[in-house]
């Protein structure tokens, strides 16, 4: 039923005779309201809701890093303030501001198990993850992979990873012809889902390997994803994933699984503003082979690595 809630008094009134997105006279003081759907205006809320506990957490956060010396942040407890706070310290004593989503980092879910799949066998894979992203950006809602050509050990893999996608929730239906060997999707369209499809699962591959190395290595780590920082000069930056070993600088990788060519300039100016090391500072691309990703890394006061080199040069950092 449509809602309104009045900007002067706060009074909330469902309107069941004014349509939606026109104005309504306030049932208490007569101001003239806008009148939204229910499902719009609940959603709204929610959002508010959603940025207002985050910017507690984050006051919360920077309370607690303002301790002297603060101990590294267990490696378990990924999605707490403390987790970050390091972090957080970090770029404070910068004068920078860092903004977090602390469920940017929470391994509960399917997101870094299922982009892991995908990394570990990207030259298998690559091409499901282009045909969905695809299908999104056309509004297309459904994908079909015909199976019959490949090798009948790629198609079960491929048909597998599918049904795997599906019983996690990634594809809202999955339905696979055996006699045609055509794998049939109906995709999901919770935006979660599609921004994972979008570049996100290089972000969890990325922030997988970066655990795996400093959980092996580091004495403590603070880690982050989809961090945004502010300059003092207001300027905003967003970095896709950073981690901070005890007693090191931190690692900062860039995600692209798109062109990226033309942002290799902002990257230099991004460094060099945060003081970061060229070997700290990654490009991670899917796509780079590992002589593309050595020849830009001559070229350029930055790290390009591809899904292969990834590791190897984290392993040379920690």
């Amino acid at each position: 039923m449509p809602i309104y809630r009045c900007k002067k008094c706060g009074f909330v009134c469902e309107d069941a005779q004014t349509p939606i997105n026109t104005q309504a006279a306030c049932g208490r003081c007569g101001t003239p309201s806008t009148v939204y759907g229910t499902v719009y205006f609940v959603e709204e809320l929610v959002k508010r809701l959603t940025i207002a506990t985050r910017e507690l957490q984050t006051l919360k956060a920077a309370a607690e890093a303002a301790a002297p010396h603060p101990a590294p942040a267990s490696p378990g407890a990924l999605t707490s303030a403390e987790q970050h706070a390091p972090l957080l310290q970090w770029f404070a004593a910068r004068k920078i501001e860092a903004q977090f989503d602390y469920a940017n980092v929470d391994t509960s879910g399917f997101f870094d198990d299922a982009a892991q799949r995908l990394g570990d066998n990207y030259a298998l894979f690559g091409e499901l993850i282009d045909r969905v992203r695809f299908a999104y950006r056309k509004s297309h809602s459904w994908v079909n992979l015909e199976l019959g050509k490949l090798p009948q050990k790629d198609a079960q893999a491929i048909n597998q990873l599918c049904r795997q996608l599906y019983e996690h929730t990634f594809f809202a239906r999955y339905h696979y012809q055996k006699p045609e060997k055509i794998v049939r999707l109906t995709l999901q369209t919770a935006p979660a889902v599609r921004q994972f499809f979008d570049g996100g699962w290089l972000e969890w591959y990325a922030l997988m390997c970066l655990l795996e190395h400093a959980r092996e290595r580091a004495a403590g780590f603070s880690c982050a994803r989809g961090v945004k920082v502010v300059f003092p000069n207001e300027d905003l930056h967003e970095l896709d994933v950073v981690c901070l070993p005890t007693g090191q600088p931190p690692i900062c990788i860039e995600c692209k699984s798109g062109e990226f060519r033309r942002d290799i300039d902002k990257y230099l100016r991004l460094r060099k503003r945060l003081d970061v090391d060229r070997s700290r500072f990654l490009i991670c691309s899917a796509d780079l082979t590992q002589e593309q990703a050595a020849g830009l890394s001559a070229m350029y006061e930055l790290s390009f690595v591809n899904l292969q080199t990834l590791k190897d040069h984290l392993q040379r950092l920690m």
